[in-house]
């Protein structure tokens, strides 16, 4: 048997993937990383984008929002990648329906937007992305063979 790492992914929320993994690839502030077993520790910040796992030749994709991964070997010489984010679902959790309610959402706030006296910033882009991050995973990954 090959050696694999160890994924977990998680949001203040819940606990959205734990399994172990031939590789994942990671979108970080840096650039996209792909992880291997024995990788070397590291932490890097998260940008939007897909958390890719590839679990016994399938992909597992997750669409990630804001946070950070820490990539480290535990005592049993393991490597374990930790992805923080401050959302995350799987592809499979994107109905049509959530697509369609995300791109209302992101019209809406950039609507919002123009009344610039009314606006808290913060909240508007990070659920703007939060939407726009839906939409462009959800569009990448529709045609695509992938594990539910």
């Amino acid at each position: 048997m090959s050696k694999q790492l160890k994924l977990k992914i998680v949001t203040p929320e819940r606990l959205v993937l734990e399994e172990m993994a031939d590789q994942v690839s990671i979108p970080t502030t840096e650039g996209e990383i792909t992880v291997l077993p024995d990788h070397i520790p590291l932490i890097a910040g998260l940008k939007s984008g897909d958390v890719v796992a590839f679990v016994n030749g399938e992909h597992v994709p997750m669409a990630v929002v804001g946070g950070f991964v820490e990539i480290k070997k535990n005592g049993n010489d393991v490597t374990e990648v930790a992805v923080l984010a401050d959302f995350a679902e799987h592809v499979s959790e994107f109905s049509d329906e959530k697509i369609s309610q995300a791109k209302a959402r992101a019209e809406e706030l950039k609507k919002q937007l123009e009344n610039k006296d009314h606006v808290d910033f913060e909240h508007f882009e990070a659920e703007l992305e939060r939407s726009l991050t839906r939409v462009k995973i959800a569009d990448k990954w529709r045609m695509r063979k992938y594990r539910k």
